[in-house]
């Protein structure tokens, strides 16, 4: 099928509403645009060079880890929540009451993340691992009561109720057969469309068939990453749309209706491409910029560390790109020595700049990489 014959579906009407029936997306299709073709050479010579860059990275894994904090930030604060990036790495007892109910949203998006790209090792992406991945993603949180793991038994609306829903997705007799047609799509190599084109259909079509009773938008999103993952495209999980997402919020969740509403399916994919040009870009731009801060500590900072401390020194470094906010408690655990040490080791890195006291206290301190952190902030 040719991209401009494209129809999204259908208004079903049930007893006292009507509801959106997509069509299926399971069969070939034509992308014959001059503008969506140009885009898509540009979109995946940047990914190129996105993973060409990762890899040549030492300890990549580390750095990625804080893009999975962010991603699990921006995707969760596109549904309304407000931890920082800083917060992610605190633990809850250093949080405030009201915002731990956020925090643990996070964390659970952070642990869903690490879930789904392990379980990329052992399954396809599939609908089995998108449900095993939602039951970790609303484990013990709100939400916990709605089905998690399971696609949805009722139906569900996009506004304040269901009378004045802005989006009243698929019955729920439709979930399972729209959900499978999906999955055949995404893995049936006989369907010959550039996987950018693919997965950016796939996410549009996931989000329309909201399959879950909750915690649709951050699965949809976190699917992206995973299906590049899976194709090989990026051999580090270093790219995610929610940050260019959040950016563009409006415009997002436009394009998505207008699809629905128009079958405005071209202007979605040129909005996607954008997005992952866009993402690409700043991610090797964060990369660069990371090993211009690591270079800078090796050369200037640790060097004054004498030869007795120096380990210690590297050794708390290396972890706080990985953990980028630390206690007296964490670091002693780390270097296997007694909390003075720790203590003396964190003053000389606070001396240096490398740590920041974030909590203007004389207890229970939390000393941040805040360089580091500044690197992956939103608003950067």
């Amino acid at each position: 099928m040719d991209l401009s014959h494209f129809k999204s579906g259908r208004l079903e009407a049930q007893r006292d509403y009507k509801s959106f029936l997509p069509e299926p997306i399971h069969h070939n299709w034509i992308i014959s645009d001059p503008e969506i073709v140009q885009l898509l050479g540009q979109s995946d010579r940047a990914l190129g060079e996105l993973n060409a860059f990762a890899q040549l990275i030492p300890d990549i894994d580390f750095f990625v880890k804080m893009y999975v904090a962010k991603e699990a930030m921006q995707s969760s604060r596109i549904e309304g929540t407000q931890t920082n990036i800083e917060d992610a790495f605190k633990g809850a007892e250093d949080l405030s009451p009201e915002a731990r109910d956020d925090w643990g949203e996070v964390q659970n998006y952070i642990q869903a993340i690490n879930y789904a790209i392990e379980g990329l090792e052992r399954l396809p992406l599939s609908n089995r691992l998108l449900r095993e991945t939602h039951a970790v993603l609303l484990q013990g949180v709100r939400g916990t009561h709605k089905m998690p793991g399971e696609f949805r038994k009722s139906q569900n609306w996009i506004g304040v109720s269901l009378k004045n829903a802005i989006f009243v997705p698929p019955h729920h007799d439709h979930v399972a057969d729209l959900m499978g047609d999906m999955e055949r799509f995404l893995n049936n190599p006989d369907i010959v469309v550039p996987p950018l084109i693919k997965i950016a259909i796939a996410h549009y079509q996931f989000e329309t068939i909201h399959p879950f009773l909750d915690g649709n938008g951050r699965l949809g999103r976190l699917m992206i990453s995973l299906y590049l993952a899976s194709e090989g495209l990026l051999q580090k999980p270093a790219l995610y749309l929610s940050d260019y997402f959040e950016k563009n919020k409006t415009a997002y969740v436009d394009h998505l209706m207008a699809v629905r509403q128009g079958n405005h399916m071209r202007q979605w994919l040129i909005f996607f491409l954008h997005g992952v040009q866009e993402t690409a870009r700043s991610s090797i731009s964060v990369f660069k910029d990371i090993l211009a801060l690591k270079e800078r500590i090796e050369r200037e900072v640790l060097p004054r560390f004498s030869t007795r401390r120096q380990e210690n020194a590297q050794n708390l470094v290396r972890y706080l790109y990985q953990q980028p906010v630390v206690d007296v408690k964490a670091v002693t655990a780390l270097i296997g020595g007694s909390a003075n040490t720790a203590s003396s080791l964190i003053a000389d890195l606070a001396k240096h700049g490398i740590l920041v006291e974030i909590t203007g206290q004389h207890r229970n301190r939390l000393f941040a990489f805040s360089d580091y952190i500044h690197l992956f902030a939103a608003d950067r």
